[in-house]
């Protein structure tokens, strides 16, 4: 049994949530979000609360329960809050501006990194050595997030680079006559 799937998933009330078929479509005060549960998940909308459930009991069946659970609960939480990623640049020389809603960085190479916004991604620069991305899809926050921690992870013997907030980077010691 699917600890996190027996959960059902509550709907606030400024959220209005609409079942078609297998799709789930939740529209909120932030946004609008729609996903396709898998047709081994049966639905049930229960006046405020959504009870995801097995039709069968197959492997794929039970690990689809908990992750459309997760899944819908996480859109929910989107269009009502938003999702939030914070980045760190460390480094001499290391720092973000913004250039209309596109990112501009400077990591240490010879030219300027700019990233465009994708489509409900939007980037904020608090400071120069923050970045805050931000909006309603858990997933594309998470992921442009890691793309842009990519372009210059953080190295280990003087912990130069970009890293999420609060990360602890293991140091090496350096070279020893």
């Amino acid at each position: 049994m699917s600890r996190i799937g027996k959960k059902a998933v509550t709907i606030p009330s400024n959220v209005q949530l609409t079942l078609d078929g297998q799709t789930v479509t939740v529209k909120g005060p932030k946004g609008q979000l729609s996903w396709t549960v898998a047709e081994e998940i049966e639905i049930k909308q229960d006046g405020a609360e959504l009870s995801l459930s097995p039709r069968e009991d197959t492997q794929r069946a039970r690990a689809m329960w908990g992750l459309s659970r997760t899944l819908v609960g996480n859109m929910v939480e989107g269009v009502t809050n938003g999702f939030e990623r914070k980045l760190e640049l460390v480094g001499v020389g290391y720092r973000a501006a913004m250039k209309g809603s596109a990112l501009s960085l400077q990591l240490g190479f010879s030219h300027d990194v700019d990233i465009a916004a994708p489509q409900g991604v939007t980037f904020a620069v608090p400071k120069q050595t923050e970045i805050t991305i931000s909006g309603i899809d858990k997933q594309a926050v998470g992921e442009m997030a890691a793309r842009i921690r990519k372009i210059r992870p953080p190295e280990p013997y003087k912990g130069k680079g970009v890293r999420y907030a609060g990360e602890q980077v293991r140091r090496k010691e350096g070279k020893k006559k």
